[in-house]
């Protein structure tokens, strides 16, 4: 039997318009949490951006949904060079998904931008599964920045302060698994208006493959669900076990998303 959710001529997605109205409240949340604590949410052309100078990662610099002509996409993409360089990113991001149109693959590579990253984003609807993990607190501040330091490349001092923050917000949650005196791993996550993200998951090498991950993301999605969240949504690499990880963990496909990225080096004060 057809799944009428299901778009028959990929089944492991959405169809069209379920997978845009789905990206749509996804994309405003990975926008509001972009913006904690100092950042601003808004438009740029015919783009949704949020631009935040304290945030060192890339979901707190980004555009999405792009929907207008070919010739407003192609204005707003030159337009998102300028607005990234201005908050100091060395590198302007799109994420594409259904809410962008479906030409941006040819406008962008006319603009000199290029899809860096091809992932998909998930819905949580398996069971929720109290296990393993606990909520984190100031204390687990310096472990999980150098986690996330090893994992990601950054600044483990400008990571702390920024955990720091999202720490304190409400719509923010941690949770971590201990292995002795350190943590092994932690999970973070943000909710707004009854849609849930899990954004990160990073355990420690030697702590891997032992189901401490499996623990985070179980522990993640039951505390997004307890400060009300409707409806929870990742991303993950496309393909790989990225993807069979977030299948064993209870998410099931909804719909593809490339990001796209242009160097805007020489445009940086």
């Amino acid at each position: 039997m057809v799944d009428p959710l299901r778009d028959p001529d990929d089944p492991e997605l959405l169809d069209p318009y379920r997978a845009r109205e789905l990206a749509g409240l996804v994309e405003a949340a990975r926008l509001a949490s972009g913006a904690v604590r100092y950042g601003k949410v808004g438009r740029v052309g015919c783009a949704q951006v949020v631009v935040n100078r304290d945030n060192p990662l890339p979901l707190g610099n980004h555009a999405c949904a792009l929907d207008g002509s070919s010739a407003e996409v192609a204005g707003t993409l030159m337009r998102l060079e300028q607005t990234f360089a201005d908050v100091g990113r060395a590198e302007a991001v799109v994420y594409a998904s259904p809410t962008t149109v479906a030409e941006i693959e040819g406008i962008a590579d006319d603009a000199g931008w290029y899809a860096v990253e091809e992932s998909l984003a998930v819905v949580h609807r398996g069971p929720v599964v109290q296990a393993g993990a606990r909520t984190a607190v100031d204390a687990d501040l310096d472990g999980m920045a150098g986690l996330l330091a090893d994992d990601l490349g950054a600044d483990p001092a400008r990571l702390v302060r920024h955990l720091g923050q999202r720490l304190d917000d409400p719509r923010c949650v941690f949770v971590v698994v201990d292995d002795g005196d350190r943590i092994g791993g932690f999970a973070a996550g943000f909710g707004e208006r009854g849609v849930g993200l899990v954004e990160h998951v990073v355990v420690r090498p030697a702590r891997r493959r032992r189901g401490v991950g499996s623990a985070l993301v179980n522990g993640a999605v039951a505390a997004l669900r307890d400060s009300g969240a409707l409806l929870v949504a990742s991303h993950v690499a496309e393909g790989g076990a990225g993807e069979r990880f977030a299948e064993a963990c209870g998410f099931a496909g909804g719909y593809p998303v490339t990001a796209y990225a242009r160097r805007v080096d020489e445009l940086l004060d």
